[in-house]
This record gives C-alpha cells, structure tokens and sequence, in this order.
C-alpha cells in the first residue's frame, strides 16, 4: 500500500477537522470521567474553552437525550443513551456473529477444532468452539474455564492488555491460587506480544501443541483468543500441517480483528 494515501498528511489532517464534532466529544468524554456532574463553567475551565464556546453545544446534548441538568445545582451529567447505543450493537455479540463462520471455514481448512475464548471474571472462559469436521478431533467445551497464565489462550488475551490491566489480572491470578513467578511471567507475555501470538504443549493432555492468535479491538487489547490445540496426525506432515494451520489461523484471527474496527498491535507470523 502506497504509505502517501494510506494516511493524512498533517495538512489534511488540519483540512478535514470537525471542531464542532470534536467539541461535543470532549465534551462527553470529560463527563464519563465525572460521574457527578460539572457545571457550565466546570466544563467550560476543564477543557480550556469559554463557556460561550460550549453553551450551543451543551444544550444540543441536552436536546438529544446524551446529557442531563441536574437541578438545582445545574450540573450536566450523562445520560444512559451512550449506553444504550453501545449495547445495540455488543461487541461480543459482533464478534461472535463474525467468529462462527470464520471458525468454521478454518477447522475445515485445516481439519482441527478451534476455539474462542475471552477474559471473564479474572479468568479466561471459552464462549465458541468448532469441532473438527472430520472422523478425530479434540475439542473443549464452551463455558470451561481455562488458566490466564498456563494456557496459550490464557497468555494471549494477558499478553495483549494494557500495562494496567495485565498487572490486575496477574495479581488476580496470585490470589486465586495460580503458582506463577510475575517477573517470568511478564517477560514471557512481553515475548508473546512482539511475536504476536503463543505456541506450547499444552500443559494439560500430552500430544496437542496450542497456537493461540489475539482477536484485537481499537485500542490493539485482546477482546479474545482465537486458538487451534493441533493434533498430531500420522497421515499428514506435521510440521507442514503446523505451519499451515499457523498461518490460517493467524489470518481468521486478523479478519475477525478487523470486523471489529481493531489494530493489530505487533507483527504476526
């Protein structure tokens, strides 16, 4: 792709700006931050305009339904409406409308299960799975709960988080009883992350290798894992089948990144 077209210059960038937009969106990300309310001026201080800048603005918010006045202290507030449009159109929901087929193309291709799984309560939790359309295969059934930091799902979706939140899921994961040292851990995740996806044995049935690929959102954090437990076949060349599969399976996963208007964060395979 031409890099010239692919991106605005800052001239273009500076052309096709919507202050207006752009003044309304501050305006309801400063209150998403302060749940209680600002006032006119509040508002108006915080983002370093006048308060005759925002007043059209906050009264069209109102008008629309995204803002409220609470009276009498005349503080804005959000409304649920954000909200509402959010869950018009869930995320997981998306995903998985987009996974299913997708997964199922893949375990065709490569004649092996796959699965999803995503982060859930401090653990990682399987929510599709696609059988091998073929005679054998070995699947895991959709609800189980597998270990963030003993799996190669598990160490995706760690390896692809924030700073943050990678650290709150460790510590969770200390203080449910996972035996992990988080200095180790945190160097192997980074390496997860540079390589972009995890290949191991699994930790748990001998003969199965997992490859785990992230399914990104905007932000490049893994919303799920999309991961392939491959079975050794004695008909077949294994390390071609590996690396056939590897390559598939990162392409799905990056599909179904796309369909959510996400970015890959680091290089693939």
């Amino acid at each position: 792709m031409n890099t010239s077209t692919s991106k605005l210059s800052a001239t273009d960038a500076g052309r096709y700006r919507a202050p207006a937009l752009e003044k309304g969106l501050e305006i309801l990300e400063l209150l998403a931050a302060r749940p209680e309310g600002l006032s006119q001026s509040e508002i108006a201080r915080a983002l370093n305009r006048t308060v005759g800048e925002i007043f059209r603005m906050l009264n069209c918010l109102v008008e629309r339904g995204y803002l409220s006045i609470q009276r009498p202290s005349d503080r804005y507030i959000l409304t649920l409406k954000l909200f509402e449009l959010a869950n018009r159109n869930s995320p997981l929901e998306k995903m998985l409308g987009n996974a299913l087929p997708a997964m199922r193309e893949l375990a065709g291709s490569i004649e092996q299960s796959c699965h999803l799984a995503a982060i859930e309560g401090g653990h990682g939790v399987v929510i599709a799975q696609v059988d091998n359309p073929g005679h054998i295969g070995f699947s895991v059934r959709v609800g189980s709960v597998i270990g963030l930091s003993s799996t190669a799902s598990g160490r995706v979706l760690l390896a692809f988080q924030t700073a943050e939140d990678r650290e709150r899921l460790l510590s969770r994961a200390r203080s449910d009883g996972e035996r992990l040292d988080v200095d180790s851990m945190t160097r192997t995740l980074d390496a997860i992350r540079e390589r972009g996806f995890e290949e191991m044995e699994s930790t748990r049935i001998r003969g199965i290798r997992d490859v785990s690929f992230p399914v990104l959102d905007h932000r490049s954090s893994a919303v799920a894992a999309l991961t392939v437990p491959f079975i050794e076949r004695l008909d077949v060349s294994d390390r071609e089948a590996l690396a056939r599969g590897r390559e598939l399976l990162g392409r799905t996963a990056a599909t179904l990144t796309a369909s959510l208007g996400g970015r890959n964060g680091s290089a693939s395979c």
